[in-house]
């Protein structure tokens, strides 16, 4: 697969520049799972803690110490690297998203874990998850959740209006003026300007991969005729004045939710936990939907949106300790259930929606519907699995979002903004030595 390919080679261009991952042999790498451990454990992920509880009540001999951290912030990234470099700090294990991997790959910063367990149990888990934590042929993080995604949306506000939850994105724009003709402080949704990665996922479901890998040369293809429509399509909503523009996870979009000025939301799996926990006065009265598509006629397709993995960090002296946890709290299903009832997203382990209760139950906020069952199992198999990351994401993000902050502020356009961020992102990848052309 393409996928495989591209991360296959990020340990092949970081030997380049000779700052590829340690061997299997190196300190920390090796270290026995016998005797006594202390571990500490940086993770943003709902439910964590329980499960970190429900492991220390059954392994007295390897404790672990959580340190909660804000999710996906990059604050807490940079605090990773900076202990890395110095050789201080660094927690045993890390919650790390999967589009930082490369980064971390790239400054050698991860333990190889197939030696430590994970050759012995990765066909317990999502093939795409763990190709997307492999490097070299090594597997550097335990896979933990994905983000498949679908439509939550108010289904009283759509039904006293006669709308059906749209099945493709004109039907999903026809719904949007609708919605904001019958009532104009209502929006069928927000176009968060400093949210990348939520229209990276909008890109990724159009048939866009952003990523690629010829020989040693990164390719970059942001700006391809898929992402383009993407962008296209939401500036038309924004210039309609159909949509909001406000952040989202923001406390202004969050009271919007709750007023009911917001009336849907394309969104991952573990969306459904941000709404019930912020407008917890709107349960019963919200539904999800598959994912809208660009043609009817087409193959179902669907995205990911987040999702992240354990890893272990170079620098522990309890590196076999930190994975025996990893793997046990991404594949024990009592764990599991944790996670998922705390909301943490789609589960990497294959037999999760066989052997999950958490995963398998009506939910009452959603007026009894099995969301899991009805959407988001059938999104999580539709997803493109070729899509892939660079080691420079986080800046490629922060391109976009300053070029759709710019364009809400009326200077350009969302178009404007991703052909920016092609070509900065390129820069971006030859800044650090790195060959890289347009994918084109």
């Amino acid at each position: 697969m393409k996928l495989r390919r591209t991360v296959a080679g990020i340990a092949l261009v970081a030997a380049v520049l000779g700052t590829a991952a340690c061997s299997s042999g190196a300190p920390g790498e090796t270290s026995s799972s016998g005797g006594k451990a202390d571990l500490t454990f940086w993770s943003w992920v709902p439910g964590v803690d329980k499960a970190v509880d429900l492991w220390n009540s059954e392994n007295p001999d390897i404790h672990v110490t959580l340190e909660k951290t804000p999710a996906g912030s990059s604050g807490t990234y940079a605090k990773m690297y900076a202990a890395l470099k110095s050789g201080k700090g660094a927690p045993d294990l890390a919650q790390i998203e999967y589009q930082e991997l490369p980064g971390f790959i790239l400054e050698g910063g991860l333990v190889d874990l197939g030696p430590l367990g994970m050759d012995d149990v990765a066909d317990q888990f999502s093939d795409w998850q763990v190709s997307q934590s492999t490097f070299n042929d090594k597997i550097y993080a335990v896979p933990q959740a994905s983000g498949p995604m679908g439509l939550y949306y108010r289904s009283d506000v759509f039904a006293s209006l006669g709308i059906a939850p749209p099945t493709t994105w004109d039907e999903y724009a026809a719904a949007a003026k609708t919605i904001h003709d019958a009532n104009p402080a209502q929006y069928i949704n927000t176009f968060p300007p400093q949210n990348s990665a939520w229209f990276a996922s909008l890109a990724w479901q159009a048939g866009a991969n952003w990523f690629g890998l010829d020989g040693d040369t990164w390719t970059v293809d942001i700006d391809s005729p898929e992402t383009l429509k993407v962008a296209e399509y939401w500036d038309g909503l924004r210039e309609q004045g159909l949509i909001a523009t406000i952040p989202d996870f923001a406390n202004e979009w969050y009271s919007e939710l709750q007023n009911g000025n917001i009336v849907a939301w394309p969104s991952a799996q573990w969306g459904g936990e941000i709404i019930s926990g912020n407008a917890p006065d709107t349960a019963g009265k919200w539904a999800v939907a598959p994912l809208p598509q660009w043609s009817a006629d087409a193959p179902f397709a669907s995205a990911n949106w987040g999702g992240s993995t354990t890893a272990v960090l170079q620098g522990t002296d309890n590196a076999a300790a930190a994975a025996k946890f990893a793997i046990w709290l991404n594949s024990d299903p009592d764990s599991i259930d944790l996670l998922v009832d705390g909301g943490y997203g789609w589960p990497a382990t294959k037999d999760a929606v066989t052997s999950s209760k958490a995963l398998n139950q009506p939910d009452p906020f959603f007026g009894g519907q099995n969301v899991n069952a009805d959407v988001f199992e059938a999104s999580e198999a539709a997803v493109d699995v070729d899509w892939g990351w660079i080691p420079t994401t986080a800046a490629t993000y922060t391109h976009l979002n300053d070029g759709f902050s710019a364009a809400i502020a009326g200077n350009g356009t969302f178009v404007d903004a991703v052909k920016a961020a092609q070509t900065a992102t390129i820069k971006d990848l030859q800044d650090k030595g790195l060959k890289a052309r347009a994918g084109k």
